[in-house]
Order: structure tokens, then sequence, then C-alpha cells
């Protein structure tokens, strides 16, 4: 494969992309045009080393990943409730995703979609934050599985890469009355289930890709990712008790004429 900085770059880029609403496929498939890396192996590390960033969230959120192995009466985000609000979630992105998969991956990982789906997305965050939103849940523990499922809905746009899971989930929840923060909270938690489904499938059909010799090139992203991820989630949750969305449309919108300047 290509060099170890090659692996500590993407691993940067995913880490600290993952979680905030700019897009980590977006970044990791400009990233990779940038440094040569590309083609079918390199496409399924990209998605592979996603891994880091879920342990980054399982780090952080043991707790409440704790939480729904057992049902707290205290804590309607638990037990079987908490799961079933994550299968909600989860299940419109997965059927889609399993349904279009071969077509997304042949059509829409190229710089031009990437720079599409950067540019509409800043458009909905801008439209988001100024519409009057009535905020109906506070914590966790106030999602209702009707709220669940249409964060699931908005989740599908993230299917089109550029446009950010974590932007969809996030907007998707402000619209349908959470907190800003809570949605955030609840798109990293909710990133669970959906990335370990998709990471793990990519990985199952093209494992053949990878050699024993790969292996370091993959633990090196994977760390580094988790790492970067991890600073990335606390920052983001800090920033978003003092800010809005809006400064991360402008980047989005910074970013589109780049792509087309340079790639």
């Amino acid at each position: 494969m290509a060099s170890w900085y090659v692996a500590v770059i993407l691993g940067i880029v995913e880490g600290l992309t993952e979680f905030l609403p700019v897009s980590s496929t977006g970044h990791l498939i400009l990233t990779s045009h940038l440094l040569g890396f590309t083609g079918p192996k390199a496409e399924t590390f990209t998605i592979v080393i996603q891994l880091g960033a879920i342990l980054a969230v399982l780090t952080l959120y043991l707790d409440r990943f704790i939480g729904l192995l057992r049902f707290d009466p205290q804590k309607n985000f638990s037990g079987p409730r908490g799961l079933w609000l994550l299968f909600l979630t989860s299940l419109p992105a997965s059927l889609l995703g399993l349904a279009a998969h071969k077509y997304i991956k042949a059509y829409l990982f190229s710089p031009f979609t990437v720079a599409c789906a950067l540019a509409a997305g800043a458009v909905m965050i801008l439209v988001v934050e100024s519409v009057d939103k009535q905020e109906k849940a506070a914590t966790l523990d106030e999602i209702t599985p009707w709220q669940a499922l249409g964060i699931g809905l908005f989740q599908c746009l993230a299917l089109w890469p550029g446009f950010s899971r974590s932007a969809a989930t996030i907007m998707g929840g402000m619209l349908l009355g959470l907190r800003r923060t809570v949605a955030a909270e609840y798109s990293f938690i909710a990133a669970v289930p959906i990335m370990v489904a998709a990471t793990g499938y990519d990985f199952l059909k093209n494992y053949e890709l990878f050699v024993a010799d790969d292996l370091f090139f993959l633990a090196v992203g994977f760390g580094v990712s988790f790492i970067a991820a991890w600073a990335a989630i606390k920052g983001f949750i800090y920033l978003l008790g003092r800010l809005t969305l809006r400064p991360f449309a402008v980047y989005r919108l910074t970013l589109v004429p780049l792509i087309f300047l340079f790639l």
C-alpha cells in the first residue's frame, strides 16, 4: 500500500470530520485524490478506518452504551427502549444503502459529486438554522420513537458522499424538536450501529484486497482516527453550547470552489 504517512493523514481527516457536519467521506475522497491514493483498496481503507472513530464514541459515551444492555427506570434511553430507538434511526438508511450500495460506489465517489453534496448540505444548514423550532427534547431520555424514526429518514441524505451523516442527523433532530447539543449527542450514538454495519459489510466484500503487509497501514489509520475523533467530539460539543451550525455551512461553501479549482 502507500507510505505510512498517507495512513496518518487520512486517519486525521477521518477522525476530525466524521462527527462534524462537514462530511468525512467527502473529505476522505478529496484527500485521497490529492495524495494519489485511489482505487478499490483505497476506498475500502477509508471506510474501514471509520471504526477508529466509532471506538472514540464508544469510549466517550460508554455509560450510555452500557445502559442499553439493562433497563434503567430513571432513563428512557436505556434497555430495550433505547435499542428500539437506535433501530428505528438505523433502519431507513440501512435498507436504502443496501439497495443502492453498488450505485453509490460507482457514481457518487468523485470530487464533483462531493462538491455538489457539500453545497447542498450547506444550504440546508443555513435554512434549518433560520427556521423557528420548538425544542421538545432537552435530553437523550426525552427522545420519542417518532423522532428517532424521523432522524433515521434524514440520515438517508448521508448516502450521498459529501452531504455528511452528522449534518443530516443533527439537522433532522433539530427540526424534530431536539436541542442542538442533544441532537449532536444522539447523532454520535446513533452513528455506531449504522457505521458498524456499513464498514463491516464493505470490508467483508473486499477483505481479499488486503494482504498481511497491509495490517500496519490499517492499524495506523485506525489508531490516528480514534485519537482525532475523540478530540473532535469533545471540541464539537463544547462549541455547540456557544455557536450555531452556520460556521460549518460557511466552511462547506468555501470548500466547494476550491474543489473545482484544484481537482
